[in-house]
């Protein structure tokens, strides 16, 4: 067994999204942390079915709206059962006014990635509810072998005031960045564009990623926030992994590393590559609305984080 967290926690399970189709990864996420003594909540969000979500738009609302009751006592952690679709489908449902007078300033961690960065959009945009982006019940905490390191920096970045990502990605771009990190999946990033639920944030650093699209896809996602005005008003653009983006014979060797080349040369700020972030067995786990430090250069980048919830120790 992967030890994981010295401390025992209460784990609330959110379901915003499509419903596990993968039942014993489930158990095995469930039986893992239960033998590390965590007390899970709401694992009747993991067997909920209606059409292709986990449960319908008011039930998976209710999940997080649930947060907002203050008769009732906060979690430590609020973890995200899976992605898929569904999340923007309750944005409109959500207590906005009720989370953000209950969570703004209690250290619980809300954590996922994929779809649940709908939600995480929408909470900091509304509420300033500061979130992660890591690690999820089924696909993680429910691997077959699951990752030590996503476990391990999981519970080091929940019980840590700050912390620090030190890459040895060499970069094309010297960079000396701070400010406000946020982002998480392009796919969900550029369908808020122009919604209410798209955090207005100046001089971020803001983070994306993305699983089986093609670069050409990616890059049209990318001049989609470009063209919205958003790019201009960060300080770096971070690249996180972009899994089974490969081009198709049609692209004529159009591929990631010309893509990138072709974004850097049209959005006017620094473009960082090589962040261990998306649908990817080793998966860091990021605070959304941090405070963050980065510095890049052709040796590698370093990006530190700070003024996020955390759990005591």
């Amino acid at each position: 067994m992967i030890s994981t967290s010295r401390t025992p926690r209460t784990i609330r399970l959110l379901a915003p999204s499509g419903y596990p189709h993968d039942p014993a990864a489930v158990d095995r996420a469930l039986e893992r942390l239960s033998a590390e003594q965590h007390r899970i909540e709401n694992l009747d969000a993991t067997q909920r079915r209606y059409q292709r979500f986990a449960g319908t738009d008011g039930e998976r609302a209710g999940d997080l709206n649930r947060l907002a009751d203050p008769s009732l006592p906060l979690p430590d952690i609020g973890l995200a059962v899976r992605g898929g679709y569904g999340a923007a489908r309750i944005l409109h449902g959500l207590d906005y006014r009720g989370l953000e007078s209950r969570l703004r300033d209690e250290p619980i961690a809300l954590v996922g990635h994929s779809d649940f960065t709908a939600i995480q959009l929408a909470l900091y945009a509304k509420a300033r509810v500061k979130t992660f982006g890591g690690p999820m019940l089924s696909a993680d905490f429910g691997a077959q072998t699951p990752s030590e390191f996503t476990l391990a920096h999981f519970w080091q970045t929940l019980t840590q005031p700050t912390t620090t990502i030190v890459s040895d990605v060499p970069q094309a771009q010297v960079v000396n960045a701070s400010g406000t990190l946020w982002g998480g999946n392009l796919a969900i990033l550029a369908s808020l564009v122009g919604t209410p639920y798209m955090p207005q944030i100046e001089g971020g650093i803001l983070f994306v990623e993305d699983v089986n699209e093609q670069p050409f896809r990616i890059e049209r996602m990318i001049y989609q926030l470009h063209l919205a005005g958003i790019l201009a008003r960060q300080q770096a653009l971070v690249l996180g992994q972009f899994t089974g983006a490969r081009p198709f014979e049609y692209d004529n060797g159009y591929d990631m590393q010309t893509m990138i080349e072709q974004i850097r040369s049209v959005i006017g700020i620094p473009v960082v590559t090589g962040l261990q972030f998306g649908h990817v067995p080793d998966l860091l786990t990021l605070p959304f609305g941090a405070r963050a430090e980065l510095v890049a250069n052709e040796h590698g980048f370093r990006l530190t984080m700070s003024d996020y919830p955390h759990l005591a120790a």
